[in-house]
């Protein structure tokens, strides 16, 4: 078994930083689970403290059965991707994926089938001589994956493996460490800055912010319904539009009303008494188009972006400010035109 679970972790700096607080988190065993959140957040002090290579100020650390809050980084039987990759650069690629093995004093004949079987699966056969400046940025990444998978760890863990690919192998990277994970069947530990990331791999998701946990769940559960405002707006692309208002009770119905326009609500919220100041959270793709002038409510488009597919449209409504509308590519909208749109009340937050 290679469960991860940690009891109320918490990291402070001799200088009085409180980087992680009353970390609590139960991994199963061949489990996905990616940290997201903001620069600073402590999502990668968090794996630093589980790859030991961080101390942990208080709380307990437990992989499988074992509390190891104080057992060397080399003892843990893990294994861990960088950013920079950290790849040697004077050694070969079938070098770098045999050096841990080696010292670990395997026999030569399993060293080399570990480091081959490795490399065939992530493609890495006809590059085992070169040399990591002979590489481009996503085959250094798969020389650090290999390195990794060679061990066969209890735990895989990964500290934003891809923010130095460009967007294109980004996304192929992605779907092979998906497919790596998916095919080893080890307990991984994903941390990203990338909500997208976060939300494309993870089984479970743990959102961070300024060392405390947010919210933990599956990725279309906290994107559905996140328990607050900074959840609402770090996951989603384009980030959740937030409008202040109050509540209103008329003709016979429920409404979020800003001011200058009104969103009928669901019968869920309709217990808010009326007149109490509320923020709506609305995504962008919940806006929809409406020719009908009793409907919705007039929106003055800013700034089209065609996308391709959809068009994110940035527009301005009463006093609400800029809200973004994400719409069908036909739409045919343009800057300076004023549309209608109408948001189902199921899709208000």
């Amino acid at each position: 078994m290679s469960e991860v679970t940690l009891s109320h972790v918490e990291k402070v700096y001799p200088d009085g930083y409180h980087a992680v607080r009353d970390f609590n988190l139960k991994i199963e065993d061949k489990q996905f689970v990616v940290f997201v959140g903001p620069s600073g957040c402590g999502k990668s002090t968090t794996l630093r403290m589980i790859a030991g290579l961080e101390d942990i100020s208080s709380g307990e650390l437990r992989i499988g059965d074992q509390r190891v809050n104080d057992v060397p980084p080399k003892n843990r039987d893990i294994a861990m991707v960088f950013q920079n990759y950290a790849l040697y650069p004077h050694m070969t690629v079938y070098e770098n994926m045999a050096f841990g093995l080696k010292l670990r004093g395997l026999p030569k004949a399993e060293v080399d089938k570990k480091v081959k079987d490795a490399a065939e699966f992530l493609g890495l056969q006809s590059m085992l001589e070169r040399r990591p400046a002979a590489l481009s940025g996503g085959q250094r990444q798969r020389v650090a994956v290999g390195r990794a998978v060679v061990r066969d760890p209890k735990c895989f863990l990964f500290d934003e493996p891809l923010s130095n690919l460009d967007a294109r192998l980004r996304v192929q990277m992605r779907a092979e460490i998906k497919k790596l994970q998916a095919r080893l069947g080890a307990t991984t530990i994903y941390v990203t800055h990338d909500q997208e990331e976060a939300m494309t791999l993870g089984d479970r998701v743990v959102v961070m912010k300024d060392g405390v946990v947010q919210q933990i769940g599956a990725p279309l559960d906290i994107y559905r319904k996140p328990v607050n405002r900074f959840v609402a707006g770090f996951l989603g692309t384009p980030p959740m539009n937030f409008i202040a208002g109050r509540i209103a009770i008329a003709d016979g119905g429920v409404w979020f009303d800003e001011g200058s326009f009104r969103l009928r609500l669901p019968p869920p919220q309709q217990s808010i008494a009326g007149g109490t100041s509320v923020v709506a959270g609305i995504r962008a793709h919940a806006f929809k188009l409406t020719s009908d002038a009793a409907a919705g409510f007039a929106a003055a488009a800013e700034v089209v972006e065609p996308l391709g597919e959809a068009v994110d449209v940035t527009f301005t409504a009463g006093n609400a400010g800029d809200l973004v509308a994400r719409l069908p590519a036909e739409s045919q909208v343009q800057p300076r035109d004023v549309m209608r749109l109408t948001v189902e009340p199921e899709r208000i937050h």
